[in-house]
C-alpha cells in the first residue's frame, strides 16, 4: 500500500455516540419539546432554532437524521436542505421535513431539494415515530449492504500494493469524494485508513497462523516495504509484527 495515499486521506477521528443522533431544527419551541419527547428514550437529541443554527450545529455534531421545519428565519427549510444536500460533510445525512402546508406543489419542493421524507402538521407522535423508524432501518439495511460490498472489494485486492481509493471507488461504483464521505459517516475511517486497517488485520491473522516471515506477510497484504508495515503496525497495535508474533507464540506454547 503506498504510504503518501493513506497519508492523503488521514483526518481527525470523532467520537461514536452510543446512541443515533437526531437534530430538530424548528424555531417553535413547543413543537421542539414535543418531537423530543418522543425521540429521547430511543435517540439522542440535538435542537436548533432556526434554519443557520441547524445548519451550523448538522455540519459540527453530523447527525444521524435531521427533522427540520419549512417555515424558519434565517434559512428556511428548504434552503437548509439544500445546503445540507450540498456540503460534503452533511449530504449523507437524511431529512424529514415539517409543514403546515400539505400541498403537492410543496411535497414536491422539500423532495426536489433532497429531503428524504415529510411530514404535515399537525401529525401525531406515533406517525412521527413511524417515519423516524423506518427511515432508519431502511438507511441501516442500505448501509449494510454498502458496507459488505466495500469490504468483498478490500479482500478481494489486498495483495495487490497498487490498490488505491480510487480502484475501490470504481469496484463498488462511486467517486473518491462520495467514497470518502460515506465510510467516514459509517465506520469514522477515510477510505485510506478504512483499506489500511483491512490490511493490518488480515496481518494480524496471518501473524497468528505464523503464514510467513514479517516481510513476506507484508507483501501478501499490499505492502510495498516492510517497513512501512512495521510503522502502521504499531502505530495500530502498539508494537512491531515480530513482537506481536512472538507473544502470540509464546501465549499458545
Amino acid at each position: 500500500m503506498p504510504e503518501n495515499d493513506q497519508a492523503a486521506d488521514t483526518e481527525s477521528e470523532r467520537e461514536s455516540e452510543a446512541q443515533d443522533v437526531i437534530l430538530i431544527v424548528e424555531d417553535n419551541q413547543e413543537v421542539r419539546t414535543f418531537i423530543r419527547q418522543y425521540l429521547e428514550p430511543d435517540y439522542a437529541v440535538a435542537e436548533a432554532m432556526n434554519g443557520r443554527d441547524g445548519f451550523e450545529k448538522a455540519a459540527t455534531a453530523i447527525p444521524d437524521l435531521v427533522i427540520c421545519d419549512v417555515m424558519m428565519p434565517e434559512l428556511d427549510g428548504y434552503e437548509l436542505c439544500h445546503a445540507l444536500k450540498n456540503d460534503e460533510r452533511t449530504s449523507h445525512i437524511p431529512i424529514i421535513l415539517l409543514t403546515a402546508m400539505g400541498g403537492e406543489e410543496n411535497k414536491l419542493q422539500g423532495l426536489q431539494t433532497g429531503a428524504d421524507d415529510y411530514l404535515t402538521k399537525p401529525f401525531s407522535s406515533k406517525e412521527l415515530l413511524a417515519r423516524v423508524e423506518n427511515l432508519m432501518i431502511a438507511i441501516t439495511s442500505t448501509d449494510e449492504r454498502f458496507l459488505n460490498r466495500v469490504k468483498e472489494a478490500v479482500e478481494k485486492n489486498l495483495g495487490d500494493e497498487e490498490f488505491s481509493v480510487e480502484d475501490l471507488g470504481r469496484e463498488v461504483g462511486m467517486s473518491r469524494v462520495q467514497l470518502h464521505r460515506k465510510l467516514k459517516a459509517l465506520t469514522n475511517q477515510s477510505a485510506g485508513e478504512f483499506i489500511l486497517s483491512m490490511r493490518l488485520q488480515r496481518a494480524v491473522d496471518l501473524l497468528k497462523q505464523n503464514a510467513g516471515t514479517v516481510a513476506e506477510i507484508a507483501y501478501m497484504i499490499g505492502f510495498n516495504t516492510p517497513n512501512y508495515f512495521a510503522k502502521c503496525f504499531r502505530k495500530q497495535f502498539g508494537c512491531s509484527p515480530s513482537e506481536y508474533k512472538m507473544n502470540h507464540s509464546r501465549e499458545t506454547t
